[in-house]
C-alpha cells in the first residue's frame, strides 16, 4: 500500500487486509505508531487500553500454539459476552449477511460449506500470515465507556498504519481464545483480551484484499427527524 497524505485519504484507503506479503516490516515504526495513537481521546483521560506486540519467534510460537488450540477447540473457549445480540434488528442482520456474501464470495467459499468457513475463521489466529501482531486489552472492571475509548484508540492505530503504508486487520475473534492467550503471555488476570490487529504489507494479488465492503448512510438507520 502506498502512504496516505491526509486523514481523508487514509480513511478512504483503509480496509481489512487478510493476506500479507512475505516481507519484513519496520518494527520500530509500528511500535511508534502504537504509542502515537495514544493521543486518542478517552473519558477522564484514563487511557484504558493496554497493548502487547508480537513478532519473530514469539509470534511464531503463538501461531503454533493457536494451530493446536483451534484443532482442540474449533469453536473457541467460553466467553463472558457475545459478539452480537441474539435479537439483531433486520437492518443489522442484512448488513452482516451482505458482508459475509462479499468476503466469502471473493474467497470462493460457499455459504453452506461450514468446514471451509471455520477453517477461514481460524486464519484469524495466524494473524492471516502477517509478520507483526498486536493484542489489545482493557481491565475487566471497565465498562462501555472505556471500551468506547479502546475503539477510538484502535481506529487511530489503523489510520496511522494506513498513512504509513501498512495493511492491517482488526480481529475481534481473538477474544474467543482469551484464556489461551493469557496463559501464553502471562498477562495479569485483571486484563481482558478484546481484539488483535494483524499488520504487514498487503498482498495486492489476493482477492480478499480487493473487496470493498458497503457502508450505509449513518443518518438512515433511524429516523429521528420528528
Amino acid at each position: 500500500m502506498r502512504r496516505a497524505v491526509s486523514v481523508s485519504e487514509a480513511l478512504a484507503a483503509r480496509r481489512s487486509i487478510r493476506a500479507f506479503l512475505d516481507q519484513p516490516v519496520d518494527e520500530d515504526e509500528i511500535r511508534d505508531i502504537l504509542r502515537r495513537a495514544a493521543r486518542a481521546p478517552s473519558g477522564g483521560n484514563l487511557q484504558p487500553w493496554a497493548v502487547h506486540a508480537l513478532s519473530g519467534g514469539k509470534l511464531a510460537a503463538l501461531k503454533a500454539l493457536m494451530r493446536r488450540r483451534c484443532a482442540e477447540a474449533p469453536e473457541g473457549e467460553p466467553m463472558d459476552y457475545a459478539f452480537y445480540p441474539a435479537d439483531l434488528k433486520p437492518h443489522y442482520v442484512k448488513r452482516r449477511v451482505r458482508n459475509g456474501e462479499i468476503l466469502y464470495g471473493a474467497l470462493g467459499i460457499d455459504r453452506s460449506d461450514k468446514v471451509a468457513r471455520l477453517a477461514w475463521i481460524h486464519e484469524n489466529f495466524q494473524f492471516f500470515g502477517a509478520p507483526f501482531g498486536v493484542l489489545c486489552f482493557v481491565e475487566r472492571g471497565f465498562g462501555p465507556s472505556q471500551w468506547l475509548d479502546l475503539g477510538i484508540y484502535l481506529q487511530s492505530v489503523l489510520l496511522l498504519l494506513t498513512e504509513a503504508g501498512y495493511g492491517s486487520c482488526p480481529q475481534a475473534d481473538w477474544a474467543l481464545f482469551e484464556r489461551t492467550v493469557a496463559a501464553f503471555l502471562g498477562s495479569p488476570p485483571d486484563l481482558q483480551l478484546v481484539c488483535g490487529i494483524a499488520i504487514g504489507h498487503a498482498d495486492p494479488t489476493r482477492a480478499e484484499n480487493l473487496i470493498h465492503t458497503e457502508r450505509d448512510d449513518p443518518f438512515a438507520s433511524y429516523d429521528m427527524s420528528a
